[in-house]
């Protein structure tokens, strides 16, 4: 398995990834396949353009892109010591392959290697695996919001999270 950071000539491949996360996990994001900015070929060039701020890590399996975690750094002057987490999906063939493990290994380094000081996420509690791998890495729950996503007729809270970069 290689975890690296997504180039010009993976478009295609985050393309189908984002919209199969969409269809199979619903409740874990808020897009949906039908509105994605996140699957839009040209915005996913764009936030390449922007590294090192902004970087999508990919899992390959060989060729094949199997996961992906987006990292963003906050633009605001105030706000530039942290970086929100995104988009982390594991395609089910995968799972418990330590894939998230490594996304998430991949994408603290880097946010370290940035000088930040804090990274921050949201996960749902359609998702309890990816809150455990969360918790397991020191991410701590400071929030949550009840009834944040709805979809054919359910619902799912999400839980906010941060962790504290400095002085690891």
């Amino acid at each position: 398995m290689e975890i690296r950071p997504i180039g010009e000539d993976d478009v295609a491949a985050v393309v189908a990834l984002r919209q199969e996360s969409l269809t199979h996990a619903p409740l874990a994001f808020a897009a949906s396949p039908e509105r994605d900015a996140g699957s839009d070929p040209d915005a996913i060039r764009a936030r390449i353009a922007e590294a090192p701020d902004s970087v999508t890590f990919g899992a390959f399996d060989g060729s094949r892109l199997v996961g992906a975690l987006s990292l963003f750094r906050e633009t605001h002057r105030k706000r530039a010591h942290r970086a929100q987490l995104f988009a982390m999906y594991v395609t089910p063939s995968h799972r418990r392959r330590g894939v998230a493990t490594g996304l998430l290994g991949a994408a603290v380094r880097h946010a370290e290697a940035l000088g930040l000081a804090r990274l921050v996420l949201s996960v749902s509690s359609s998702a309890p695996g990816a809150r455990r791998l969360y918790e397991a890495t020191g991410f701590v729950a400071w929030g949550e919001e009840p009834d944040a996503l709805r979809d054919a007729g359910e619902s799912a809270a999400e839980t906010h999270m941060a962790l504290a970069l400095t002085g690891r």
